[in-house]
């Protein structure tokens, strides 16, 4: 495994370190891939600026898809508390990177989830983790909507869980039929959100509203 260590400037030795790790044996053989690539869309892949531009997005790629070795489910239950909480529990706002599996260029937005707990909460950083491991994969932002829904009512069991998915998406912006101001929205409910219309709406009240 082949490992770069980062130390942001400023930082002491006993302060906050970024470290990122790649397959060194993945790198070597997407780089490589990547300069073929580059050699024909017409480029120099010798030229100075491109030298190192294969090794780069080799890493970037690994980085884009780490949530393929990411468990969310396992991420849930390592923080998993029972407690006797049943309103409604919202982390809106939640920024996503994602890359569209038709063309692998990215689409980005935001999640709003919520769940009603049935005897157990989570950490609330947890369901964001939970956005961002299914994200980090080639996506469509239909599949992404019901995995974290399906995640979240399979592990936690709650009485009903909510997700809401906005998102911009650049085959659509930067090719195709260039609509640069269009925005995407897909929703996936369980239990009470899909039976109650009075919580659905409290839930869509809510994710509207700026309280901060």
């Amino acid at each position: 495994m082949e490992t770069r260590k980062i130390v942001l400037e400023g930082i002491s030795e006993t302060g906050f370190e970024r470290i990122d790790k790649f397959n060194g044996r993945k790198t070597k053989s997407l780089a490589a891939l990547y300069r073929k690539v580059l050699s024909n869309l017409g480029e120099d892949p010798n030229r100075e600026g491109l030298l190192k531009t294969p090794d780069r997005v080799a890493k970037a790629m690994q980085y884009f898809t780490h949530g393929y070795y990411i468990d969310p489910a396992e991420i849930l239950q390592a923080s998993r508390f029972h407690e006797d909480y049943r309103q409604m529990v919202i982390v809106k706002d939640i920024e996503l990177y994602s890359l569209c599996e038709h063309h692998m260029v990215p689409f980005f937005g935001k999640a709003h989830v919520a769940y009603i707990p049935n005897g157990y909460i989570t950490g609330l950083s947890k369901i964001a983790r939970v956005v961002e491991a299914f994200a980090r994969r080639l996506q469509v932002q239909e599949r992404l909507t019901m995995q974290i829904r399906d995640c979240i009512q399979d592990t936690l069991n709650p009485m009903g869980v909510a997700v809401v998915i906005e998102a911009k998406h650049l085959c659509m912006v930067m090719r195709g039929v260039q609509k640069q101001n269009s925005v995407t929205t897909t929703s996936a409910f369980t239990g009470c959100f899909l039976k109650d219309n009075r919580t659905r709406e409290e839930y869509i009240h809510m994710i509207g509203v700026k309280l901060h």
